[in-house]
Order: C-alpha cells, then structure tokens, then sequence
C-alpha cells in the first residue's frame, strides 16, 4: 500500500498501521468508522450496499496513527458493479495489519461463515478481531452465545463487543489496535482524517440524500458524477449528473414538480457547505444511463474501477 503513504521519519516508540474494516452490507462499518473518528468520512443510511468504495479515515493520536478502510459489504453479487464491490472489500485483507470484522449479536449466518473461510484464506498474517456490533439492542447474558459460536469457527486475536452507534467499547477496541499495531512512521499530516477528494465527498453526500429519500428500488441504481466545478468569489458552482437505469426511476427521483430533487439538493448542500466551509450552489441533473451497472465502460467513467 505503499501509494496511499506519505512517510515522515521513525520516531522511537510511535506506532501505525493499517485497519481493514470488512462485514456483510449494513452490520454497521460506516458508523463505526465516522464514531471513531468523530467526524463524517463515509455516509451512511439503512440501506444495504450503501458504501461502494473504499474509504479511508485516519486517526491520529499522541502514540499512534491508525489508517482505518471501510469496504464496502461482502455479498453475492448480482452484477458487475456488485462483484466490483466485493473485490474492494476482499483486496484488502492482504494489505493490511489488523483486520475488524463486524458482525451483529447472533449467531453467524451462512455469509459470516463464508467471509470466515475467506479469512482463513486471505488474512494468514493479519491479526483479526471479531468485533461484536449492536450491543446495545441486547443483553449482555445474549452476548456470550455468540462469543462461543464464533470462537469455535477462527482464532480470533480478539473479540470485543461494541456499539458503533453509541461509541460503547470503542476506547477498549482502539487500546487493543494499538497494542498489536508495529512502530512506524506518521503516513499523513496530523489534520487529515481521510484522503478523499472534495468531488468524491460531493458525489457520496449527494447518493446518500438519494437512498434515505428514495423507495427501496431507487439507490441500487443510482450513481453521481461531477461534471464541473467553479470556484468564484464567494461560492462555488458544482455541476453534478446523477444517473438511473430507466426513465421511470428519473421520474421517481425529480419526483412531482422537482420537489424531491430539490429536496435532495437542499440537504446534500448543506452539508457540502460544512465540509468545504463555504456557500454552494449544485446544479443537478437526472440522466438515464441503461444497464450502467453492467457495463464495464460505464463503471470505469463513474470511478467503479
């Protein structure tokens, strides 16, 4: 991973590393990763599939530095976008120090035991935690089941139940990164908590308003482009295309009048605002692109690469 590093010089003691966060879609990956950080670096929604890329988030602290990825959810995929996604999650697995994986408080599904074997495969010199999610929806007697269960299927380094939304057990679980990460360098400036471009973090912010304000149909086809960008004096002009599959979807997504697209670009604004710390004017358009989730062309002009 050497093209994701900036290297500083040792400093005696300090460590870091590198942090794969992986699960099947929708056990809590995003959330955990933003509650870590304590600041929005992937978006989140209850929708399944909801993260396509990876994301990196950087924590950095007086001994440490821990350069977190969220995959996107391990599935069996149903078109090329879907195996691209699944491909991001599992190539990292080699990459890194420590990998999380995050499942919910119950008994490991046929797809748990499935992402175990490619554990037992991929990550032979990683260190694996299993990291128990949604602690908070259970009792604590409903835990220890799930700890026997997993405990007979890998050998794990550790396993640490959590809340991702609430932050339970998240200082016990960085503690733990720590201690098993190796001494070395800082690989990013200490203010920097993802290496993500502005126009990324535009597109994702934009899907994100899509999937929280559309039917079930609607986000799984859906993808964001920026077309332009103009920075003026006091405020800057985004152009952005937003494609669907079929004309019925564009429909659904305008929705009557444009009210739901200039819903959509209300919320998605103002949290651009915040993020690029200035006044922002999208100017979005709805597009059909047939089958772009198939197409190999397609998914390499919208970045699914």
């Amino acid at each position: 991973m050497s093209d994701m590093k900036e290297e500083a010089p040792d400093v005696k003691g300090f460590k870091s590393g590198y942090v794969s966060i992986i699960g099947r879609p929708n056990v809590g990956k995003s959330t955990l990763l933003n509650n870590i950080l304590a600041e929005k670096v992937a978006i989140v929604t209850p929708k399944p599939q909801t993260t396509r890329n990876r994301i990196i988030g950087i924590k950095t602290m007086a001994e440490a530095q821990i350069v977190f990825i969220d995959t996107p959810g391990i599935h069996k995929p149903r078109e090329r976008l879907g195996e691209f996604m699944v491909r991001e999650a599992t190539a990292t697995l080699k990459e890194v120090d420590i990998v999380l994986f995050l499942v919910e408080p119950s008994p490991p599904s046929m797809l748990e035991r499935q992402i175990i074997d490619l554990l037992s495969k991929a990550a032979k010199n990683q260190h694996v935690f299993l990291l128990i999610n949604k602690i908070d929806k259970v009792k604590k007697a409903e835990i220890l089941p799930v700890i026997d269960a997993y405990s007979r299927l890998y050998p794990f380094a550790e396993i640490i139940p959590i809340s991702a939304l609430k932050g339970e057990g998240l200082d016990i679980l960085l503690g733990k990164i720590i201690e098993y990460l190796p001494e070395g360098p800082k690989y990013y400036p200490d203010d920097i908590v993802t290496d993500q471009a502005e126009r990324f973090l535009v597109t994702e912010i934009i899907r994100e308003k899509i999937m929280c304000m559309t039917a079930d149909e609607i986000p799984y086809a859906v993808a964001v482009e920026v077309i332009s960008w103009e920075e003026k004096k006091d405020i800057i002009v985004i152009g952005v295309n937003i494609y669907v599959e079929k004309d019925s979807q564009k429909g659904i997504i305008i929705g009557k009048k444009g009210a739901r697209l200039k819903a959509i670009g209300s919320g998605a604004r103002q949290e651009i605002e915040a993020i690029l710390n200035t006044k922002v004017y999208l100017d979005l358009w709805v597009k059909v692109k047939e089958d772009w989730k198939n197409r190999p062309g397609a998914l390499r002009e919208l970045g699914y690469q």
